[in-house]
């Protein structure tokens, strides 16, 4: 239902103190087309996060086309708020989960006869 509010903007007719506002024209219709671009690409990196590089320079550049195409990119808000997660979703990694090692652990240390060395010692 989020979707919702930006799939119905482009296509409303508001009246604004008797001056009809009508949104539903090439630029309406790119920003659709953005916005549920956009939308996708924000679901494909919440659910698929090692496709996050490609997610994220996929907005970077959704986000700049919306600059000329969709009325300065949302009258900036959408460019700017665009720019900022194309950015996190690129340099966004991972954590990094790490085994304790078992080899160690499962073998008993050996005694050295007196005299002798341990290799590599």
């Amino acid at each position: 239902m989020a979707g919702l509010p930006i799939l119905y903007w482009p296509y409303a007719h508001l009246d604004l103190g008797g001056i009809p506002l009508a949104m539903s024209t090439t630029s309406g219709a790119g920003a659709l087309i953005i916005g549920v671009l956009l939308i996708t690409l924000g679901l494909t990196h919440w659910y698929q996060p090692h496709l996050r590089v490609f997610a994220g320079i996929a907005t970077l550049l959704l986000t700049l086309v919306s600059f000329p195409v969709a009325n300065f990119g949302g009258l900036f808000l959408g460019l700017i708020t665009g720019l900022i997660g194309g950015s996190l979703a690129c340099s966004w990694t991972a954590p990094v989960t790490t085994e304790p090692s078992t080899a160690s652990a499962d073998r008993a240390p050996t005694a050295v006869p007196a005299g002798e060395s341990r290799p590599g010692s």
